[in-house]
């Protein structure tokens, strides 16, 4: 799965299992719903659904994001929405938690590559506010330093 980010996740399948490395970016275990990799200090997390709708699928995904979250102390994580074309409002609420999780310990959130009818959803709740989202990962890492 290649996400708008410009980080090939897909290829990372068919590599040996572990630890992988690409062009300074570490990818790591998988999960069923996200795909994440690291650069630096920084969690990179693609997700894999293009429609993020049902409660199993947001349970599934919250769950993913704590145990990788959970590991890290002041985690910088950022979130690629590439492969995202819909997302239910719960997904909002789950994004308002991530947040809080991540400023208590003292970590930052960003988000990149949000189609522009689901930034509209950001806009209208003023979410876009709250959260620091970029046009692409590119542009958002250049944001960690």
């Amino acid at each position: 799965m290649a996400a708008a980010s410009g980080y090939d996740f897909g290829t990372l399948a068919a590599a040996p299992q572990g630890s992988r490395t690409r062009e300074g970016t570490s990818f790591m275990e998988q999960y069923r719903r996200i795909q994440t990799g690291k650069k630096g200090d920084i969690h990179l997390v693609a997700f894999k659904d293009k429609k993020i709708l049902d409660d199993t699928v947001l349970d599934e995904i919250r769950s993913e994001l704590t145990q990788l979250i959970g590991k890290a102390s002041g985690p910088d994580l950022l979130l690629d929405f590439g492969n995202v074309e819909f997302m239910s409002s719960a997904m909002l609420g789950l994004l308002g938690q991530l947040h809080r999780k991540i400023s208590a310990g003292q970590g930052r959130l960003k988000m990149c590559s949000i189609r522009p009818e689901i930034f509209q959803v950001f806009k209208l709740t003023n979410l876009d506010k709250l959260f620091s989202i970029h046009k692409d990962a590119p542009t958002a890492l250049a944001t960690f330093t």
